[in-house]
Parts: C-alpha cells; structure tokens; sequence
C-alpha cells in the first residue's frame, strides 16, 4: 500500500506536523459538493439521507426542501435500485440542495446517478465490487467533476481486512479507507472525501483521528446506525463533537431512527455547542429552579419554533431569574433577564427597554429581525 504523509503546514520556512488543538481546524485539500465547499477550511456543512422510497419523487423531493427549510447544506439519497436510480434525474432537477447519490453492490446506479448530475458519489468500499467496476464510476465521475465520498463502515468491511485485524479496529478502517483512496489516486481523482464510521463512538473517533493524522482528506463525520432520537443525539453529540473540538471534520451527518429535518437541527446544535454554526440564530436559556418567575419553558417553545430555522449570526440568551439573568443575558447579542412578570431586554450589552411577560417572544422575534451583527453597540439611556 502507498504511504500517504501526514500533513503538514510551514512555520519559519521549515515544515512542521500540525497539531489537532481544540478549534484550530485540521488543514485539508477542499472539495466542492455542487455549490458548498467541503474541506479548505470551509464551514462545517451538515447533511441528512432521505428516508422515502426514492421511486417515489414527489416524497423524496418534500423531503428534501423540509430538510432545506431546517438548514441542510447536502442532502445523500439512497440509489438502491433500477427505479430509484431513474428517479434521480427528476430529483436533482427539483432540487436546490446538492444531492449525493448513496451506492451500495450494483456500480450501474451509481453511472445512472452520475448521468443525472448529482453533487457527489458515495460508495462503500466493502460491497461496491471488483475494480474495474470502481473504475468505471471513477471514470465516469471524473467526466462531469463529481467527487467521491469513500465511506467505510465497521459493520461492512472487506473480508481480508477483516481477516487481518480479527475484528474492526480503528487501524482496519483506515485500511479500508486508504486501499480505496489510492485507487481514486492512481486513477487520477483527487476529489475524495472520507468517512470512517462506526456504531462504536470509541471505535469511530479513534480512527478519524489516525484519518486525520496521516493524510488530508476532508472528513465527513459520523456515528452510524446512532439509535432513536434520544440516544442517538447523545451519541453523535460525544462522537462528533470530541472530533470538531479538536479540529477534525469538515461535514456531519447525524443518523437517528427520526425524520431527516430532526437529523439537521440536532447536527446545527452540535455546531452551535462548539461555536461553529455562527450562520444560525443560537439559542440560550437557563436549565430553571426554584427562583423562575416566568414561563421560561413556553417562552423558549415559541422562540425555537419562530426562530430555530433563521440563517443570521445571533446568540440569543433568556433568563428566568434576577441571580444569574442580567450578567448572562447582557453577554449576548440579545438577551432577556425576567423575573416576577416582567423582563429587561438587552442588545449587545446594554439594556433596550423593560416588556412585560407577555410580550418577550415578539420583542425578541423583533430584535432578532432587526439586529445587525455588524453595528456597533448604541448606548440607550433609561429608567429601569
């Protein structure tokens, strides 16, 4: 197998490993998926897999623009069989998000996926088939400048490798990965994208990190088969998260037994958590005791619902107590302390106006509207 070399960055002229510190992004080549760029230090884009029949369009396409509607960057539709693989002409002309076309055993749906224009191919190095068949995809993906996701399961690697290790390890996915990537390499296709994914979260960030550290392939993040919405948010929150806080992955896919517009908001909440989702309003609010005086848990209800899905750079903070309220919520874009009926509203630090209970979800909606994340802070002289 060929060596592939740790990346490297120059420092004084000389060239030094680059260190994996918490938010200082790994470097990789960039890949474009259609319209989003992937890698290069391009933000962290996050995507879902429809969960439709794909013969069916008119279902997979409400699908995909209720997961636009959520946020999603890039969205994968299984091409499982002849219809469905048909059916990708008319999904991707419908759609306005780049489409990923997910192959598994027959290369001929991935060439008919490829004649329909989708964004990316992905294909599973453990059932795609003999060589040649890669080749044909390659060749044919090379064609229209369609890169490849190379995505590796522990649950579906190749015998040999499987042989080899005993059981899937970190090292046996990297393996897989990298037979695969020298293929492209050799064939003469840069434009590969990886993932290592395992239902083990131990497993999976163990062998992004050994992806990370050897080569510079954009990685696409993920803990498969994560479970129901509950354990599979906590899951691929650990997962995901330990590997973006050290500054690996380019593009995340949460997988839950859930609908796919559920998959993108808990993905847009990890990159929240990290402070790398600075595109969408985030939403902060005090987990409650005994000194709440406002209905916190209905004002944040109507927030998420009115808000959730709002492409601007905001933190939002709400309190429920006068301890705590006013020095968090003077810490955010736009903030509300409330206590006993009443709230002060705070923007960039400085207080606006007092609104009674009643009227904070609207007075925030409005700010949120309003704000402009580039203005300096006004001072506004009142009585509170």
């Amino acid at each position: 197998m060929k060596t592939i070399l740790p990346i490297v960055q120059k420092a004084n002229g000389d060239e030094q490993p680059i260190a994996t510190s918490p938010f200082r992004r790994r470097i990789t080549r960039r890949v474009n998926v259609g319209s989003i760029p992937v890698g290069g230090n391009a933000p962290i884009s996050v995507q879902t897999m429809t969960k439709t029949k794909t013969s069916d369009i008119d279902a997979t396409v409400a699908q995909i623009k209720r997961c636009e509607e959520a946020g999603v960057d890039i969205v994968r539709v299984t091409v499982n069989d002849k219809e469905a693989a048909e059916a990708m002409h008319e999904i991707v002309r419908q759609s306005t998000v780049p489409i990923v076309a997910d192959i598994h055993f027959n290369h001929v749906f991935a060439l008919e996926a490829i004649k329909a224009n989708v964004a990316k191919v992905r294909i599973n190095p453990g059932n795609i088939g003999k060589i040649d068949r890669i080749h044909q995809v390659l060749g044919a993906a090379m064609e229209k400048n369609i890169p490849i996701r190379i995505g590796v399961n522990s649950g579906s690697l190749e015998e040999d490798i499987l042989d080899k290790h005993g059981y899937p390890t970190p090292e046996a996915l990297y393996e897989s990965a990298m037979r695969h990537a020298e293929i492209c390499e050799n064939f003469g296709l840069s434009n590969v994208i990886i993932s290592v994914k395992s239902t083990d979260v131990r497993l999976m960030i163990e062998a992004y990190r050994l992806i990370a550290e050897r080569t510079d392939y954009p990685l696409h993040l993920g803990v498969t088969e994560a479970g129901t919405t509950k354990v599979g948010t906590i899951k691929s929150a650990v997962g995901i998260g330990t590997l973006l806080a050290e500054g690996i992955g380019d593009t995340i896919r949460v997988s839950l037994t859930d609908q796919p517009e559920k998959e993108v908001e808990v993905g847009k909440d990890i990159l929240r958590s990290l402070g790398l989702a600075s595109r969408n309003v985030e939403l902060i609010a005090c987990p409650t005791c005994g000194r709440l005086e406002v209905d916190l848990f209905g004002i944040m209800e109507q927030l998420e619902n009115a808000l959730g899905h709002v492409k601007k750079p905001v933190k939002v903070a709400v309190l429920g107590c006068v301890v705590n309220g006013p020095g968090e919520a003077s810490e955010a874009d736009i903030g509300v302390a409330a206590g006993n009926g009443v709230a002060i509203l705070y923007r960039k630090g400085e207080i606006i106006r007092r609104v009674k209970e009643e009227d904070i979800v609207q007075a925030v909606i409005d700010e949120v509207m309003n704000f402009n994340p580039d203005e300096g802070n006004k001072k506004i002289e009142i009585s509170v």
